[in-house]
């Protein structure tokens, strides 16, 4: 395939690239154009192009002559020299060259990363008010802690795990298969040392090798202000230790509020219904209604109707993520109409209604026998 692109475009880096730019830029190229993966016209020639622009740009001397003269001053050797041979190399050699010697025992191969140990939940009830407010909790809870005697290595005091000998501390065996596409790799945790890479030869007796042991934690856990039901806290690293070392999950604090009688809350509004009589309504009344802060006395004007709002700013939740603001306290009133009168509280209704000109039903033979009993 013959093309006048440079091999910086090549391989879609800019002529500052580093040598780690470059190489990544070759594996994710590689990667997609290795004919044995590729199944797209032209693979062949682009996976040569690729290979070809990486051969020179990964050698500090010929990348110097290319910067300088071109593809020219490489003479005939252009990209040759690469380090996989004659031919195409398998995709799991391809691998080989760039994931082994990466990490591990010995220098050889990769270790497989411990295993994590597991996420906790602790489930915490507050009131209304602290909620609202914000508090500060101690809880205590079970768990897989680190084990105090090896360290968390599983090994006994004085020894040392040693590298696994079935995957040479890679902590993984890689099977190499032919099919019809090539070579396909297949990778699997080492089944003898679960893909630590190592082994415990002299277990520590009181974890007996698993680096961690059962304990009783306390925490003190910070609910901020405004936190609402349903929402978690989340500790990091503060839940079960990994096996032999490995990394610790994290507690999830789920937070259950306890309703308020007399309160509701949405988001960061607070609502409360208020009951009226019809003469506090008409007359107009100052009452007291409860708040985060405490009980506190309003005023009512005179004709207020029923489901009239009185709002409060200011006085409802804080908002969780932009602290010193605040929701409203929305007071909704109900006027309740009394479903029992008293034969003089019926006599002031039926003044009211004459002297408003307002047809009303007369009394009942039940309430009029009342009346005269009365």
């Amino acid at each position: 395939m013959a093309t006048d692109r440079s091999y910086y475009e090549i391989l879609g880096v800019e002529r500052s690239a580093s040598d780690a730019d470059i190489k990544r830029a070759f594996r994710k190229l590689a990667q997609k154009w290795h004919p044995d993966v590729s199944t797209e016209p032209g693979t062949a020639e682009r996976f040569k192009e690729i290979n070809e622009a990486y051969q020179v740009l990964s050698d500090p001397q010929r990348r110097q002559i290319y910067d300088v003269a071109g593809k020219a001053g490489l003479g005939d050797t252009g990209g040759a020299g690469s380090p996989f041979g004659d031919g195409f190399p398998g995709f799991g050699d391809l691998f080989d060259a760039f994931f082994s010697g990466m990490g591990g025992a010995s220098g050889s191969g990769r270790r497989g990363r411990r295993p994590g140990g597991a996420d906790l939940r602790y489930d915490l009830r507050i009131t209304f008010d602290e909620a609202v407010r914000g508090v500060e909790k101690e809880i205590e809870f079970e768990l897989l802690d680190r084990c105090e005697t090896c360290g968390g290595t599983g090994a006994a005091p004085g020894s040392t795990p040693s590298t696994c000998s079935t995957c040479g501390g890679r902590g993984e065996i890689r099977s190499v298969r032919q099919t019809m596409l090539g070579q396909m790799v297949s990778v699997t945790a080492c089944t003898r040392c679960h893909g630590d890479g190592r082994v415990i030869d002299t277990p520590c007796k009181k974890c007996r090798g698993e680096g961690r042991a059962p304990r009783h934690k306390k925490l003190r856990v910070t609910i901020p202000a405004g936190i609402d039901e349903g929402h978690q806290i989340r500790l990091s690293g503060e839940g079960e230790a990994g096996p032999r070392g490995g990394p610790a999950g994290n507690l999830y604090v789920a937070v259950h509020v306890t309703p308020h009688p007399a309160l509701r809350r949405d988001g960061t509004e607070i609502f409360h219904e208020l009951p009226l009589s019809i003469a506090q309504a008409a007359l107009g009344t100052r009452i007291r209604i409860p708040t985060i802060e405490g009980d506190e006395e309003i005023e009512v004007r005179a004709g207020t109707q029923p489901g009239t709002e009185i709002r409060l700013r200011g006085r409802g939740v804080p908002h969780i993520r932009r602290p010193g603001t605040r929701g409203d306290l929305h007071v909704m009133v109900r006027v309740t109409v009394p479903t029992k009168l008293s034969k003089k509280q019926r006599q002031l209704l039926e003044e009211l209604a004459a002297e408003s000109g307002e047809p009303v039903l007369p009394a009942g033979i039940l309430d009029r026998m009342k009346d005269a009993i009365g």
